[in-house]
């Protein structure tokens, strides 16, 4: 099948099976971003959606993740602290709202937040509605529903949890806790009534096949927000000799998810600051959503830059 048909087919509202997307690898790369940026287009118009993060817990955690800086198995002599305060973090969020940023996502290292934990982090979130107008993600581990429902009545709408990579190869870059246990964490939030952001990071060895594979489990869980990671490879962790992708790998992805996942906000995330761009000609490969300013323990892209980029490119903000 030619590759404008099956656009038509997926605006048609067909699902792309995985033997199609699997096709896709093999097409031409700026005919695959147009037509997949034409998707974009037709499921979601010129909408652009925009977060900041902050890292409300560093360094210190009891999971073995390959790729990560925080992990307690990696030395990278990243930066280690304690839970942030919420005065602290309603300041992040405010700063964050001034630059016309929309979401502001708590990010805290380890497998999960204790129970005393998670009851700081919802005062953390009533405290940034008190100063600012933003919607509120989390990232705080393999949590339940109950937690979950705590979350919400604080004001939190969205969490935030990462398959990374395919269930085939979870395996290889993370024993401590299992790509089921990230499914049951999905299901619980959504079952608490909360939006779920997950996607994962590419270039941790991982092939077309589970890159797919990966999309097609997001789309089954009925996730819309999908973040695409670039591995940045740290020295002092397994994957720090990694080859990093080139940007027509990464348009090359973006396309391809779209294709599987025509109406989500697929999202730059971390490693962006890598590509010469900036990531602007993913932004017209099928992406619409980025984390703007800095990452968890690396720098990124200012929200300044970001915004005016996007007003270039005719986005809506």
């Amino acid at each position: 099948m030619r590759i404008r048909e099956l656009a038509e087919k997926v605006i048609d509202g067909y699902a792309v099976s995985a033997s199609e997307a699997m096709h896709l690898y093999n097409e031409p790369l700026e005919t695959l971003c147009s037509e997949a940026d034409r998707i974009r287009r037709h499921f979601c118009s010129d909408r652009f959606d925009i977060c900041a993060i902050v890292n409300g817990k560093c360094g210190r955690c009891s999971e073995n993740c390959r790729f990560c800086a925080q992990s307690a198995f990696n030395d990278t002599g990243v930066e280690s602290y304690p839970l942030l305060s919420s005065d602290v973090i309603a300041e992040a969020a405010e700063k964050a709202s001034h630059h016309g940023i929309q979401r502001f996502s708590i990010v805290t290292s380890g497998r999960k937040l204790s129970r005393g934990e998670v009851e700081a982090m919802c005062l953390a979130a009533k405290r940034i509605h008190e100063c600012c107008d933003i919607s509120i993600c989390v990232s705080f581990g393999l949590l339940d529903e109950e937690a979950f429902r705590k979350l919400k009545e604080a004001g939190v709408t969205r969490v935030h949890c990462n398959i990374e990579t395919s269930r085939r190869y979870f395996p290889s870059i993370c024993t401590t806790h299992s790509f089921d246990d990230k499914i049951v964490t999905i299901k619980a939030a959504q079952k608490a009534g909360l939006e779920v952001c997950s996607g994962g990071i590419m270039g941790l060895g991982e092939t077309p096949e589970d890159r797919v594979d990966m999309a097609i489990t997001l789309r089954e869980l009925g996730v819309r927000s999908v973040p695409l990671n670039m591995l940045n490879p740290i020295p002092g962790t397994p994957f720090g000799n990694n080859k990093k992708l080139s940007l027509d790998d990464m348009r090359r992805i973006i396309a391809v998810f779209r294709f599987l996942i025509p109406d989500a906000a697929i999202r730059m995330a971390g490693g962006r600051a890598l590509l010469p761009d900036n990531g602007r000609s993913c932004f017209l490969s099928g992406a619409n959503a980025a984390i703007s300013g800095d990452m968890l323990t690396t720098a990124g892209i200012t929200s300044e830059a970001d915004m005016e980029m996007l007003t270039e490119l005719g986005y809506r903000v």
